[in-house]
């Protein structure tokens, strides 16, 4: 979709926190950083559980990041939607791009996939993009494919290079086939991939803006490829900065950080707008400090040249 018709729309936001483990300090500027971007211009604010990986997902932690955003002012415009309820679009989105011939079928194991990369002299580095060789791909002269295994992921076809504007980073280049490769879709044990969910997904929310952490950055060549495969439109995107440990990584629920102080919500929110960049803000309450910081952040957007 061009910006210009985007721009026509009123601004949709949202929040999609995977029940993993509760809300921490990164957590809350993604979601601070996302509700302020469409508050500031008006607009809608919703969230969304990215529960589709159930395996890794903690029975009730849905509640627990709940109200850890009721007790931080942020409540959603809207009834929050639930990815594990969501699998007949996801199915259908796929059943699309394999009909197109933009998917296949793919029963490589990691193992295979290593051993294809390193005879190609290529190491697979720890936390580095694992890039697939396309060993199941299905070529003109008949070959590739998948081997007769009965589990099987599906992929898409990753062919082309990716240019986006990001609101804070600016321009960005990926060579989705170079970096990545044919990207899975759906594991080969029936979980959907975060990749085909969140597309789908912001698509049906109508989601027009796209605030979330800068590690996250990373995914979005991937997921305009599938907006374009799929016929879907491409919000807008702003990465936010990263809260960062004592040891330099990205603060995390796998590296024990620590659950949000909803005992000291202000604080919480004071500690959050800081990494954003944004001014101290006096406020007794979350409601009136939130109230506050939307100019500081409509002023700082503005000053990006990315409103």
């Amino acid at each position: 979709m061009a910006a210009a018709a985007i721009a026509e729309q009123r601004v949709v936001g949202r929040f999609a926190p995977s029940p993993t483990g509760p809300l921490h300090a990164g957590s809350l500027v993604a979601a601070l950083a996302s509700w302020l971007d469409a508050r500031a211009r008006r607009g809608r604010w919703l969230l969304r559980i990215e529960d589709v990986d159930t395996p890794r997902c903690v029975p009730g932690m849905d509640a627990v990041i709940l109200a850890q955003l009721a007790g931080c002012g942020l409540h959603p415009d809207g009834p929050v939607w639930y990815q594990s309820r969501r699998g007949d679009a996801y199915a259908a989105a796929l059943q699309r791009l394999a009909g197109a011939g933009l998917a296949y079928p793919c029963d490589c194991t990691r193992r295979e996939i290593d051993d294809a990369l390193a005879a190609r002299g290529i190491a697979h580095a720890r936390f580095a993009e694992r890039v697939y060789p396309g060993i199941c791909r299905p070529r003109a002269d008949g070959g590739g494919g998948p081997r007769g295994r009965p589990r099987r992921a599906w992929r898409l076809r990753a062919d082309g290079i990716v240019h986006w504007a990001d609101r804070r980073l600016g321009a960005q280049v990926q060579d989705v086939a170079a970096e990545v490769g044919d990207f899975v879709l759906r594991r080969a044990d029936g979980v959907w991939a975060y990749q085909l969910a969140v597309v789908v997904d912001d698509a049906a929310q109508g989601i027009t803006d796209v605030v979330r952490g800068a590690d996250l950055a990373d995914n979005t060549a991937r997921q305009i490829l599938l907006q374009r495969a799929l016929g879907l439109p491409t919000p807008r995107y702003l990465h936010t900065p990263l809260v960062r440990g004592a040891d330099g990584q990205k603060l995390s629920k796998q590296n024990g950080a620590a659950p949000l102080d909803l005992a000291r919500p202000v604080a919480a929110l004071q500690a959050a707008a800081a990494v954003l960049g944004l001014p101290p803000i006096d406020a007794p309450a979350p409601a009136t400090w939130l109230m506050r910081a939307l100019p500081a952040w409509a002023g700082m957007i503005a000053a990006l040249g990315n409103p």
